[in-house]
């Protein structure tokens, strides 16, 4: 689409300020967000000309009923009509016209623009950076291969909120503990996949929302004009965790980024070098425990107790009732004998963390750190009622990735 043609369509959805809110700066809450990507602003100049033609078209389409009424009137034609078809080559004329109009406006006025933002959407070449996301149930994992860093990004919204025990504030089940974070102007090539349910990436200011779906590689891409703090959520219905997946997006100066790379890289050299010590029990609860409630509480519960048929109960001594295959699936690794959910053997227990349960709701956790999985198993195996009173070291988990 040519510039002429982009500015000549600006130019007339310029009038859209008279029946929206949508060229203020803050944009109205029941409005769009902010755009900050060129496939957001296309969208929102489709919805503003969509708006101007609809007012056009409202206007014109009420003033022929007012004068139709007023003109026609029984006491100004006593007398009524008799024809029951357009006569005539100027009658033809007229009730053409509507019709030719209306097929303008879809195919040319909306139609151009539309297609110009479908086929933009759909090209991801010349991308100077490619993130994989991956969604699971109820996280997103963030992957920068070129720079060799990865991470999970979880909700952060206190427990005290979600349970009413806190007040909420304005973010309230949109904060996570690590966000995604891009560079501004530049073209960033985003590969989505899912490891179990249907999912949804959709972040309003960038004016996508692309659909994830098990067994296939997705892609789009955004192009941030502005640095900023940018908010999403998962936006297909993924399970009971489905409300806890939000997104956020730092968009960052080219500068800003690059100095981000360099501190997660090194933070990543760090967490890696853990992996080699030896860590005590207190230690390892202590970390445990955050690392539970932050991936494991949403299906297994705060409290440990699970939910009945779709989770299991991670605290001792509690009945366990689904269906027989995943019960199945659990005894055969050696877990759920006599109610010892969390007893079974370290060696399975570990494996399960990092690879999950095929068939059943356990994921793969193999985006947690040797050191989080090592505390989360620490953890399980001496709370809720189990006192085995096993530490698993973060050396162990390192043995177990290695042999798999």
């Amino acid at each position: 689409m040519s510039g002429e043609k982009v500015q000549l369509w600006r130019r007339l959805a310029a009038a859209a300020a008279f029946v929206s809110p949508a060229r203020a700066p803050a944009r109205a809450f029941y409005n769009f967000q902010r755009p900050v990507t060129p496939i957001a602003h296309d969208v929102l100049f489709i919805h503003d000309l969509f708006l101007v033609i609809i007012a056009v078209l409202f206007t014109c389409g009420l003033g022929a009923l007012l004068y139709s009424t007023i003109a026609h009137s029984r006491r100004r034609n006593p007398h009524p009509a008799t024809f029951s078809q357009p006569v005539g080559r100027k009658q033809w004329l007229w009730v053409s016209v509507p019709f030719a109009t209306l097929l303008i406006i879809d195919y040319v006025v909306l139609g151009i623009p539309a297609l110009h933002s479908i086929l933009a959407l759909a090209d991801t070449s010349n991308a100077q950076m490619t993130v994989k996301v991956t969604a699971h149930q109820w996280h997103w994992q963030y992957q920068y291969p070129v720079y060799g860093i990865g991470f999970s990004s979880n909700l952060s919204t206190p427990q005290a909120q979600i349970a009413d025990r806190a007040p909420k504030d304005k973010h309230f089940l949109l904060e996570v503990d690590h966000p995604l974070v891009l560079p501004t102007h530049e073209k960033i090539r985003l590969i989505l996949a899912s490891t179990d349910v249907i999912h949804a990436f959709w972040v309003p200011s960038f004016g996508i929302k692309q659909d994830v779906v098990p067994g296939y590689l997705r892609e789009t891409w955004v192009d941030i004009d502005k640095p900023g703090t940018y908010r999403g959520q998962c936006a297909e219905l993924c399970g009971v965790g489905h409300a806890f997946m939000p997104i956020v997006v730092v968009a960052k100066s080219p500068a800003d980024f690059r100095q981000w790379v360099s501190q997660e890289q090194s933070r990543e050299a760090a967490v890696r070098a853990t992996a080699t010590e030896t860590l005590t029990q207190a230690q390892l609860m202590a970390r445990g425990q955050a690392v539970y409630l932050k991936n494991c509480a949403a299906c297994h519960q705060a409290n440990g107790m699970g939910l009945t048929g779709a989770f299991p109960p991670i605290a001792t001594g509690h009945p366990f009732n689904a269906s027989p295959q995943m019960l199945a699936a659990l005894k055969s690794l050696g877990f759920y004998a006599n109610g010892l959910i969390a007893e079974g053997p370290v060696a399975k227990h570990i494996r399960i963390v990092l690879h999950g349960i095929p068939g059943t709701p356990m994921p793969s956790w193999s985006s947690l750190s040797a050191v989080d999985v090592a505390a989360v198993i620490t953890f399980e195996r001496n709370a809720f009622g189990n006192h085995t009173g096993e530490v698993i070291e973060p050396a162990q988990v390192v043995a177990a990735e290695s042999a798999h």
